[in-house]
Formats: structure tokens, sequence, C-alpha cells
């Protein structure tokens, strides 16, 4: 841990994606192959280039917010507070006990914010004038709003703010609540990532940009990483959030811990708007500081979740990164792509695939790489092709990078002692 005073370990977690609306849910539908892709219900999307994503499902926010306070919560914000009451409840902290609540922090992250709320207000604008722009439009709006209502209804006062690095975000809002909690400011942070950008104006934006796939015909199997045939990344939307715990915390309160995070590296490209540099470059040096400051070698890792977009750029460049990092061990390594199933859930994706990455330390079994059929020649190294694949996994990288040249990787290991 070098220079870290204290251990941080994963004692709670909760999501809402388009193939579940909880951890359970969702992880057993990665087991079981299952894409979240299908037509757009959200709004008409008969004249866009781009008519499907990975929408949310079933999603009942009853559940977590009274009618009042979700109607003045846009969408992102809402599933925001679902994975954080789960998360919340899954460590054992219910509504608020168990905490002090000056040392418990809120880090939510958000690549867009509340873009369904800024179209609607923009239609209200250009239709009926700026005296009826509602008055909660911008706390309704602004990309840091749900970590400060989740903060509110868990009386959390601690480190509170958002991080925003486009699909890095929640990678990043976890990474840093890791180091808060190792220096001491603050015992306990509810730490992720939130979207719902599955709006006309996203849509049509990375649509003209050619960074989506164009598979109106199959949604399903439109998300697939390491294929030959990949042809862009597909649009999801929901939210992860983890509860961090200083170790030594949650082994006074029995708490039952998943895994300890043990490293993070974040890094810049300092190169193009969208693109990434010759074998990322910049993903490497994030990787190898994670791995540093965890105190891990390549040898110590077993699996790697991938960044993997599905795009024809990204997949090549991560392999090669991870296969400078990793040198000889890289073969030995499983690699998968969880937006295979879920989508490419931008700010919200690090965190969700942060949780993914702790299950598979917890349970020992990596979550697979669904609709690779057949792999480019370029990734070639075990993308858990299809199924998923039953390992003991002692430490786990989980890889994040967003438009601008962002990059953070998390390091996990199984908690030992």
């Amino acid at each position: 841990m070098g220079s870290l005073k204290r251990r941080v370990v994963i004692t709670g977690a909760g999501c809402v994606t388009s193939i579940g609306t909880d951890v359970a849910s969702t992880w057993q539908a990665l087991l079981d192959g299952k894409s979240g892709g299908g037509p757009i219900t959200r709004f008409d999307a008969s004249a866009h280039k781009v008519r499907f994503a990975h929408e949310v499902k079933g999603f009942d926010v009853a559940q977590y917010m009274d009618r009042k306070e979700a109607k003045r919560a846009d969408l992102y914000t809402q599933y925001a507070m679902a994975a954080a009451v789960q998360a919340m409840r899954d460590a054992g902290f219910g509504e608020g006990t168990g905490y002090v609540r000056e040392r418990t922090g809120v880090i939510i992250g958000s690549g867009i914010g509340g873009i369904e709320t800024f179209e609607a207000q923009c239609k209200v604008l250009f239709e009926q004038g700026p005296g009826r722009i509602s008055p909660f439009f911008v706390p309704m709006f602004i990309g840091d709003i749900a970590a400060g209502v989740v903060s509110m209804r868990f009386g959390a006062k601690g480190p509170n703010y958002a991080t925003q690095s486009a699909c890095a975000s929640s990678a990043h809002a976890i990474g840093d609540a890791f180091r808060l909690i190792a220096y001491g400011d603050a015992d306990v942070i509810v730490a992720g990532g939130t979207e719902a950008a599955v709006s006309p104006m996203a849509i049509g934006g990375f649509a003209n940009m050619q960074a989506l796939s164009t598979r109106n015909e199959s949604p399903e199997t439109a998300s697939r990483p390491f294929d030959q045939t990949r042809d862009g990344f597909v649009l999801g939307e929901g939210s992860g959030v983890v509860v961090l715990e200083e170790l030594a915390h949650a082994k006074a309160r029995g708490a039952r811990i998943y895994a300890e995070v043990v490293g993070y590296g974040a890094t810049g490209d300092a190169y193009h708007l969208t693109g990434q540099p010759e074998d990322h470059e910049g993903l490497q040096r994030a990787m190898r500081r994670a791995l540093e400051d965890g105190g891990l070698s390549p040898a110590d890792v077993q699996y790697v979740n991938a960044h993997g977009t599905s795009t024809p750029l990204n997949d090549p460049n991560e392999i090669r990164a991870i296969k400078k990092v990793f040198g000889p061990h890289a073969t030995g390594l499983n690699v998968s792509s969880t937006k295979s199933c879920t989508g490419h859930m931008l700010g919200a994706a690090g965190a969700v695939e942060a949780i993914f990455t702790a299950l598979a330390i917890t349970h020992g079994i990596i979550p697979p790489t669904i609709n690779l059929t057949t792999p480019d020649p370029e990734c070639d190294l075990d993308c858990t092709a299809n199924v998923p694949v039953r390992r003991e996994v002692h430490a786990a990288l989980s890889n994040s990078s967003g438009f601008g040249g962002h990059n953070a990787s998390l390091a996990l290991r199984r908690l030992t002692d």
C-alpha cells in the first residue's frame, strides 16, 4: 500500500442496469450471458441513425424516493439514489445507523448529468419562453446533484462531491474515495456513478461522431467487444454504487467484505479529444500505478475487467496495453468486457464494472464477454468468450477510460487477513 496508512474494503454494493435493477439480478443475468439491448422506448427514435440502446427496464423509483422528491429529480439522480440505498442496506447501514455522519462521505460521478431535464427545459424555453423554465431546472440538471441528494438522504457530512471524467467518472469516484479513507479523511464513503443519457441529443450526438454501433436490426448482439465485426459501442444507462469502509471500522461491526481496494492509478493521455495514443500508453501507466499502489506484481493478478467498448480503436489498443503491462503473464489472464451485456453506461460504467470485479473475486467466477463469435486477431488474449469461467481470483484490475484522455485503473484483491 506504499505510504497509505489505512486499508479500505468494499462492504456494500447496489446497481441499476439494463439487465437488472439490483446487484443479484444483474449479476445472474451477466453470468447467463443476457444482453440488455433493445429498441429505444424512451422517445421516438424513428428519425435517428441509431434506434436502439441498453435501457433500464422495470425500474420503480417509488421503492427509493417519495413521489414529490422523485418529481424534482432527473432520472440520473433517481438511479443514483436507488443504487445508493441498495448499497447502504447491503452494507448493513440501513437508513442511517452504524456510522458517524461527519466521518461518512458521498462521491458520485456522472459523465453527462441530467440531460433529459436539459432537453425538456430547452423545449419549454423555445416553445413557451424563459418565464416558464422550471425553478428546479438547475438543481435537477447539474452533475453534482446526485451526490448531494444521496448525502442528504443518509445525513453524510464528510467529503461530498462529484467526479466528471466522461466514461472514467465513477472509477475516479471510487479511487478518490479509497484515497480519502486511506488518509483518514473519512471512515465510510458511498462512491460510484450514474447516467441516464438515452435521449435524442445524446443518441444523435454519439451517432453523428460515428461512435455507436448501427446494428439496428440486432440490438442484442450489437455490443461485441474484441470481435472482428464490432462497429461501435451501444449506449447504456443506470447506476453503480459501492460502500467503501476502513477495514478496522468494518471488522468492528462484523461487516461482510466483498474485496479490498488496494490500488488506484489515474493518468491522462494529453493526446486527442476522443482517440487514444498507440498501445494506449496512458492506460498502461494507470494499470502500472494501480499495481504498484497495491503492492501487486503482474503475476498476482488473474482477471482484468477491461474498458472494452466494442469500438474499432479501443479494443485492440487496450489489449496491447494489457500485454505491455503484464508481459508473459498476460496469456494467463482472463480478460472480459461486461459492456457486452450492459452496454456502455458512460459515467456509471466504472463503478458497475468495479462491482462485477469484486463479485468475481467473491464468487470465483469470471463474467463473460458475450457476442464474441469472430475474435479479432489483434485481440489475442483470453477474452472469456460467451460463457463464464470458474477460477479463483485473488487479485484483479478494473479499467476505465474517457473522452478527453482520462484513464483510471482500480486494483482489488481478496481480503487475506
